[in-house]
């Protein structure tokens, strides 16, 4: 079902509905995080990074941030893995880290269900076909998140990802909001093996084989 007219619709009040319930539920949620963050590791908060929505039009992602500002004795960054603080392991482990993204739900910029907004760069990596994630906004949780996550491979990720978009209807979206708060619940899937999230897209035409290559860049969570 293509999003337009009355499903749009419908999905746009859904979205509003109850991101602002949950905003409101959360809070003593986010306020402990921002505060605990704050003591752990100082300011910022919140981890700020633009990211493709609609149409591949960006928009300013927010989250909790989850790494250290750390860098190695020649004065280059660290990997992900090791940047992670084990406040940061705990807040994706159950997707505390995602709260603040229902404020991009209620200004307009994500869905609560979609696929999962990446990075500016991958756009020019994509295949047409996998570029049609992006006919849809980008959402908090999705198909490929209750399938698997950052277990699964990139490939595997971005065919649940046109999936969703071909056999889209209100009442998906509905089951995979359910389905995610048993995940979050019983978390699995939060990273790949080896890193922190998930391993740089190179495109699945790539020498180092489907985007699986070792490269880890800033990225805070992709999941």
């Amino acid at each position: 079902m293509i999003q337009r007219g009355f499903a749009l619709a419908t999905k746009r009040a859904l979205d509003v509905a109850v991101a602002g319930a949950a905003l409101v539920a959360t809070s003593p949620v986010s306020i402990l995080t921002a505060v605990s963050i704050l003591v752990t590791d100082g300011p910022p908060v919140l981890f700020r990074q633009e990211r493709p929505g609609r149409g591949g039009r960006p928009f300013i992602l927010a989250k909790f941030r989850t790494m250290r500002k750390s860098r190695d004795l020649e004065g280059l960054p660290e990997h992900d893995a090791e940047r992670l603080t084990p406040l940061g392991r705990f807040l994706r482990k159950y997707s505390v880290d995602e709260l603040p993204q229902l404020w991009n739900v209620l200004g307009g910029s994500m869905s609560l269900v979609g696929p999962r907004p990446l990075l500016m760069r991958y756009l020019e990596r994509y295949t047409p076909e996998q570029a049609r994630r992006h006919d849809v906004m980008p959402g908090i949780t999705g198909w490929a998140q209750i399938n698997g996550r950052n277990a699964l491979s990139w490939d595997e990720k971005l065919k649940l990802d046109t999936w969703y978009v071909d056999h889209w209807t209100p009442w998906l979206d509905v089951r995979i909001l359910f389905l995610t708060f048993w995940h979050v619940v019983k978390p699995s899937g939060v990273s790949k093996d080896g890193h922190a999230s998930m391993p740089e897209f190179f495109g699945t035409r790539s020498p180092a084989g489907n985007g699986q290559s070792g490269a880890l860049h800033t990225t805070e969570n992709l999941a």
